[in-house]
C-alpha cells in the first residue's frame, strides 16, 4: 500500500510508510492533469500564434525552434523520458517498502547527484554550442548567419535544461504522492513566459527573436522555483547530497542508461525530422514545428495526463505483487487512448487546413506556409495513435523496472524511421519525414503490446467487443458530418479571423456532440470507463 503522506513537514518518521491511505480514482486524477494540461496546450497554442504572427515561418524562426528544440529534447529524453521512468518506480518501491527517512534519504541523493550532473552537461552544452548546431542542424552551416543566430540563442537557451530537469524531478515526487495537479499545471509559466517575452521584450532587442530565448530561460526558473514550495508543504523539500555510491542512485542510473532510447523513440524520431529537414527549403524546420504541435495537443492533454497517471499506480502494483490489479490498469489505459486517439488523429487529419489557417495565418505566416504545415500534420496525425499509445504501454515495462525490453524495441523503430527517411524525404520533402515518424510509432507500439502480451502482462479484459461496437460508429458519424459541414480551404483563406473562431468553434462542436451523443446512445456511460 502507499506510504502515509508527511502534512506540511510535520509528520513523525516513525509513522510506519505502509499505512493505507484513500487514492484519487485513476480516472479522476487523469482528468485533472488533463484539465491542467490543456490549459497549458491552449497557452501553448496562443504562444504559437504570437509567434508565428510576429516571425512566421522564416529564418529567424526556424533558428529559434532549434536552439529551443536541443534542451527540449534533452528534457523529454532525460528528465521526462528516461529519469522519470526509473526515478517513480524505485521511489514507488522505498514507499511501500521502507520507512519516511529512507525515502528522504533517496530524494536528497538523487536531488544532489542529478543536480551536480546537469550542471556539468550546461556548462559543457554551452561552451560547445556551436557544434550542438552543427549536429543538430547540419543544413544550417549552408547559411552562416542563421546558424550564428542558432548558436547565439541555444547559449541562453541551454540552461533551460538544468532547471526544466530539476522541475520534473520535483514533479515526479509530487506525483508519486498523487498530487497531479501541480506538475501538470507548471508548464503554462513556459507559454507566459514566452508570450510576454515576444511581446514585450522584442522592442529592445537588436535581433527581436532573441527575446524568445531569453523567454525559455525565465521560463525555466520560475518553473523550478513555483513547484518547490508544494514539496516543502509535504515534508519532501529537498537537501541535495552527492552521493554516486548511494544504492537507490545506483538503481536508477541503472535503469535510466537503456530507458534513454525506450520511451523516448518518438522524440529522438521528430528530432531526426528536424536534422533532415534543415537540408530542405527555409521553412521547412517551422512547417513540422507548428504542425507537429497540433499533434502534441491532444497528445499531452490525454496520452501523457494517462501515462503520467498510471505510472506510478503501475509501480505500486508491481511492489504489492498484484498481477491482476495490473493487467486491468493497462487495460484500462488502452481503452482511454482509444476513445480520444481515433476521433482526434481523424478530425486532425480532416480539419489539417482549417485549424492551420485559424491558429496560425496571419501576419508573417503566409497561405503557403500553412499548405505546407497542412501536409506535414496529416502525416503525423496519422501516427497520433501509436504515439498514444507509446505513452502507456512503455510503462507496463518500466514499472516492472524491466528497461531492456523497450530499449530494444526503441532501437528496432528509430532504425525503421532512419530508413523510411531516407526513402520518403525525396518524394514528399518535410511531409515524408513527419509521416516516416508516424510509420515507425506504430512499429514501436506494435512491438511493445507484443511484448506486454508474450509476458502475461497486458491480458485482455472482458467488454471489448461491446466496446469497439459503440466506438467505431461513433467515430463514423463524426467523419460523416465533418466531411459535410467543413468550408472549402479558399473559403478558410479569406475569411476573416472572427468567421474563422466562429466556423472551427461550430465544426468542433458538431463533431465532438456528434461522437459523445453516439457513444451515450450506444450505452457507454461514466461509470464504464472509472477505474
Amino acid at each position: 500500500m502507499a506510504a502515509q503522506e508527511p502534512e506540511n513537514g510535520s509528520a513523525s518518521e516513525s509513522i510506519p510508510p505502509n499505512k493505507a491511505v484513500k487514492k484519487p480514482g485513476l480516472l479522476r486524477s487523469g482528468a485533472l492533469v488533463s484539465v491542467m494540461t490543456l490549459l497549458s496546450r491552449v497557452l501553448g497554442l496562443m504562444r504559437d500564434i504570437v509567434i508565428a504572427g510576429l516571425f512566421g515561418a522564416g529564418a529567424g524562426a526556424d533558428a529559434f525552434f532549434v536552439a529551443f528544440k536541443i534542451p527540449n529534447f534533452l528534457r523529454r529524453l532525460f528528465a521526462e523520458g528516461a529519469f522519470n521512468q526509473a526515478f517513480v518506480p524505485v521511489l514507488s518501491e522505498y514507499r511501500s517498502q521502507r520507512d519516511l527517512p529512507s525515502v528522504k534519504d533517496l530524494i536528497n541523493a538523487v536531488a544532489g547527484t542529478l543536480g551536480v550532473t546537469l550542471a556539468g552537461i550546461t556548462l559543457l552544452a554551452v561552451l560547445a554550442a556551436p557544434v550542438l548546431v552543427w549536429v543538430f542542424a547540419p543544413g544550417f552551416s549552408q547559411e552562416p548567419d542563421k546558424q550564428a543566430l542558432t548558436v547565439e540563442m541555444l547559449r541562453i537557451t541551454f540552461p533551460y535544461l538544468l532547471l526544466i530537469s530539476l522541475t520534473a524531478f520535483a514533479g515526479s515526487i509530487l506525483n508519486s504522492y498523487d498530487h497531479f495537479a501541480i506538475p501538470a499545471f507548471t508548464p503554462v509559466l513556459l507559454n507566459l513566459s514566452l508570450i510576454g517575452a515576444a511581446l514585450w521584450l522584442t522592442p529592445y532587442m537588436d535581433e527581436p527573436v532573441m527575446a524568445l530565448a531569453w523567454g525559455v530561460l525565465l521560463a525555466g526558473g520560475a518553473q523550478l522555483c513555483f513547484q518547490l514550495p508544494f514539496l516543502a508543504r509535504i515534508g519532501l523539500m529537498p537537501k541535495p547530497k552527492v552521493r554516486w555510491k548511494d544504492e537507490g542512485v545506483r538503481r536508477i542510473l541503472k535503469l535510466m542508461a537503456p530507458a534513454l532510447f525506450g520511451v523516448s523513440v518518438s522524440q529522438i524520431n521528430l528530432l531526426l525530422d528536424t536534422i533532415l529537414a534543415s537540408f530542405l527549403i527555409s521553412g521547412s524546420v517551422s512547417w513540422l514545428y507548428y504542425s507537429d504541435r497540433l499533434v502534441e495537443l491532444p497528445l499531452g492533454v490525454f496520452g501523457i495526463a494517462v501515462a503520467t497517471v498510471i505510472l506510478p499506480s503501475l509501480s505500486t502494483k508491481h511492489a504489492e505483487k498484484s498481477v491482476e490489479a495490473f493487467a486491468k490498469t493497462l487495460d484500462w489505459a488502452v481503452r482511454m487512448i482509444l476513445l480520444i486517439a481515433v476521433p482526434a488523429a481523424l478530425a486532425l487529419f480532416l480539419l489539417a487546413e482549417p485549424l492551420l489557417f485559424t491558429l496560425f495565418q496571419y501576419g508573417a505566416m503566409t497561405s503557403h506556409d500553412v499548405d505546407m504545415a497542412s501536409l506535414s500534420l496529416r502525416a503525423y496525425a496519422v501516427g497520433l495513435l501509436a504515439f498514444m499509445l507509446i505513452k502507456v504501454l512503455a510503462p507496463g515495462f518500466y514499472a516492472r523496472q524491466d528497461t531492456k525490453t523497450p530499449v530494444k524495441i526503441g532501437i528496432i523503430a528509430m532504425v525503421a524511421n532512419m530508413a523510411l527517411n531516407l526513402m520518403l524525404v525525396f518524394w514528399l520533402d518535410h511531409a515524408g519525414l513527419a509521416l516516416a515518424t508516424s510509420l515507425s510509432a506504430f512499429l514501436n507500439a506494435g512491438l511493445l503490446w507484443l511484448g506486454l502480451r508474450r509476458e502475461g502482462v497486458f491480458i485482455w479484459q472482458a467488454g471489448w467487443g461491446r466496446y469497439l461496437l459503440q466506438l467505431i460508429p461513433a467515430v463514423a458519424v463524426m467523419v460523416a458530418i465533418l466531411l459535410y459541414a467543413t468550408p472549402e480551404a479558399m473559403q478558410w483563406q479569406l475569411a476573416h479571423w472572427q468567421e474563422r473562431v466562429l466556423w472551427m468553434s461550430g465544426l468542433v462542436a458538431l463533431g465532438g456532440g456528434s461522437y459523445l451523443l453516439v457513444l451515450i446512445l450506444l450505452g457507454l456511460r461514466l461509470r464504464h470507463i472509472r477505474h
